[in-house]
């Protein structure tokens, strides 16, 4: 019998940010979208702990952090307020990430999915680009730590398809055999100085759902031609979406549901577990950032029933 799918979520994800381009409130939207759904098991996160934090950041910034005493060229590089308010939605983000690892460790779940998180632009001692913490390298960092306990396979696979590269995942696990990173991004878009992922794509300006879709699927094969992993971690930025005002791609809805799907099924062939993060959105109405997002855990839904 097929396991529901488990996605974490708390309200303490709404990030109120103020006058800003980042929806605040875009997981509470989409999680109302996806309440009605049978197949889904909600799980409640905890804050991550400073621990779990130091498994890939530096102690300095763990402090800092929890301290809310970030310097004022710090808060720049961030671009975003850093409160007390703000830590504990993000130390919220984190844990869920650290939830749905535990998950597919615990309970061999297919795919467990955070209804937040994929800050891949955090590095280990700095935050920039809206992201502090960086959820999907803690999450690896626990699974690992769980499987590895149970004397099981720990290399994971990141395939990041938010619009912007994942700088800061890469930066991570540089030189890790036991991580894969792979990002498909538009090339000519933040971060300006881009990190060495194992395997980038780099897209032009306007690429269109079919195009992406190709690339994303030659990135697939490469990747597992040159990684043999237990894990995929999925970043699944809305942010490739036409409509998107921080992305020059052009994908429609319908092709990111598209690209969900060919990640999903690329796991399940290979008999993988997937951990599924959100990361970017910021479509020009919030309504389709949140619809892109609920879209994809209803895609991680399919994929834990067949």
């Amino acid at each position: 019998m097929a396991l529901p799918l488990a996605v974490v979520y708390s309200p303490g994800y709404r990030l109120d940010l103020g006058a800003h381009v980042f929806p605040g409130d875009k997981y509470e939207r989409a999680a109302a979208l996806l309440r009605p759904r049978a197949g889904v098991r909600w799980e409640e996160p905890r804050p991550a702990t400073r621990e779990e934090l130091e498994l890939v950041h530096h102690a300095d910034w763990v402090e800092r952090l929890l301290a809310c005493r970030l310097r004022p060229a710090e808060l720049v590089r961030l671009e975003v307020p850093w409160t007390p308010a703000i830590r504990d939605a993000v130390l919220l983000h984190v844990g869920g990430s650290v939830r749905a690892a535990e998950i597919l460790a615990a309970d061999g779940a297919p795919v467990a999915a955070n209804l937040g998180g994929g800050f891949h632009h955090a590095f280990a001692g700095h935050g920039e680009g809206f992201c502090a913490l960086n959820d999907i390298a803690v999450g690896i960092r626990c699974w690992q730590r769980r499987r590895a306990a149970q004397g099981r396979e720990t290399q994971a696979l990141v395939v990041d398809c938010d619009v912007h590269q994942g700088n800061g995942t890469a930066a991570l696990f540089r030189g890790d055999a036991a991580v894969f990173t792979l990002s498909l991004h538009q090339a000519d878009n933040y971060p300006a100085l881009k990190q060495a992922s194992d395997l980038d794509v780099n897209l032009e300006d306007g690429v269109g759902d079919d195009e992406y879709l190709a690339a994303l699927a030659a990135a697939l094969r490469e990747a597992f031609a040159r990684c043999r992993p237990a894990l995929l971690w999925y970043v699944a930025g809305a942010d490739p979406y036409r409509e998107d005002q921080l992305g020059g791609l052009a994908l429609s809805r319908e092709g990111l549901r598209r690209r969900d799907d060919l990640v999903f099924a690329a796991a399940r062939d290979r008999e993988l577990a997937v951990a599924v993060t959100l990361a970017g959105g910021y479509a020009r109405r919030v309504e389709d950032t949140a619809a892109i997002h609920a879209a994809t855990i209803e895609a991680a839904e399919a994929a834990c029933a067949s």
